[in-house]
């Protein structure tokens, strides 16, 4: 397992220098009268096992479903690239639709798109607003993160978790505070410690920041960082602790460690709004996705980590409850610390 992650961590880095390359895999827009979609990734690209990787999927899904797509994959390796990227693509007039993604990306998107307003582009996990030719797509992301405390805090022997964030933002704090919320909830007595790396491609820092958790007695982290993430796998393996995998299914990076994944289903968000675009159905303005929607979820598929069915079977009732309403699920720090004080 030890070179398996090895492995991970070697691709990750290589991934990282590469810098912004197509590579052969990756199916390039053709000249023909295919439907062209370009695509900008999030700061440390494909390999991550998390964010970029999924939005990745999404199009290997399109491409799937319908032969005609055909997708350019871009990888900036700093945010400082994203306007430069967005405006050499709009530039070409050649895509029919250009996707981005992130809290980081916004401010580029938003510009770009209004010097060219005939460019359709979709936006995941950011809020460009009302604009007439851009779609943007959030989660809930508190909503699942409030099952994966809840979850922890019934499993954790040493009454302590861990959170380790990419960054110290709104959107990873949405992390954050639903699954300080979800632990209290369970338990008010559990308590979480949180850390950031102040990247998303930093796995050396993600495992630092997780080997000192477990030292101070977290049994159990919660991985938000993207590819940074991967340290915290590592730190798990080390200390023979627990870890929460997030944005897609991690349990079968260390099914022994990976006590339950968070995800989203950004694949399929991605997958819809290509071929919605194709046919011309691309709503624009701002949606939202939740546990209601099917766009966030927990999973525990393929992890060897023992929890009893009574365990599941209570995460599944809060699920529905926040599902039905019944649960206000809170969506800032400050908002969870308040949830949390008015607990009984």
């Amino acid at each position: 397992m030890k070179k398996i992650l090895a492995l991970v961590l070697a691709a990750l880095l290589a991934l990282t220098l590469a810098g912004c390359t197509t590579s052969p895999e990756k199916p390039a827009a053709n000249s023909g009268d295919g439907f062209k979609v370009a695509i900008v990734l999030g700061v440390g690209g494909l390999g991550d096992e998390s964010f970029n990787d999924s939005m990745y999927d999404g199009c290997k899904l399109a491409m799937a479903e319908d032969e005609s797509i055909t997708v350019q994959v871009v990888e900036p390796t700093e945010v400082a690239e994203f306007e430069g990227h967005y405006m050499e693509l709009a530039k070409t007039g050649e895509y029919d639709l250009i996707i981005g993604s992130g809290f980081d990306g916004v401010e580029a998107v938003t510009k770009v798109s209004g010097l060219f307003p005939e460019q359709k582009f979709m936006f995941v996990d950011g809020d460009c607003g009302d604009l007439p030719n851009v779609t943007s797509v959030t989660f809930r992301d508190n909503e699942k993160a409030f099952l994966l405390g809840y979850l922890a805090a019934k499993k954790t022997e040493t009454g302590k978790l861990g959170f380790v964030g990419g960054m110290d933002i709104p959107s990873i704090n949405m992390f954050a505070a639903g699954f300080e919320a979800g632990a209290a909830y369970a338990d008010k007595n559990v308590t979480v410690e949180r850390k950031y790396v102040g990247a998303w491609n930093d796995t050396s820092t993600g495992k630092e920041l997780a080997l000192a958790l477990y030292d101070g007695g977290c049994d159990i982290a919660y991985a938000a960082a993207g590819g940074s993430g991967l340290g915290v796998f590592t730190a798990a393996q080390e200390k023979n602790a627990l870890v929460i995998g997030a944005d897609t299914n991690q349990c079968k990076i260390d099914p022994d460690h990976v006590l339950v994944s968070g995800i989203r289903t950004l694949n399929y968000i991605i997958r819809d709004g290509i071929l919605d675009a194709k046919a011309g159905k691309l709503v624009p303005g701002s949606q939202s996705a939740g546990l209601k929607e099917n766009g966030v979820d927990y999973v525990r598929e393929g992890s060897n980590v023992e929890v009893s069915d009574e365990i599941i079977a209570e995460v599944d009732q809060v699920k529905q409850d926040i599902i039905d309403g019944k649960i206000e699920v809170p969506a800032t720090l400050e908002d969870s610390a308040a949830f949390i004080a008015a607990l009984a």
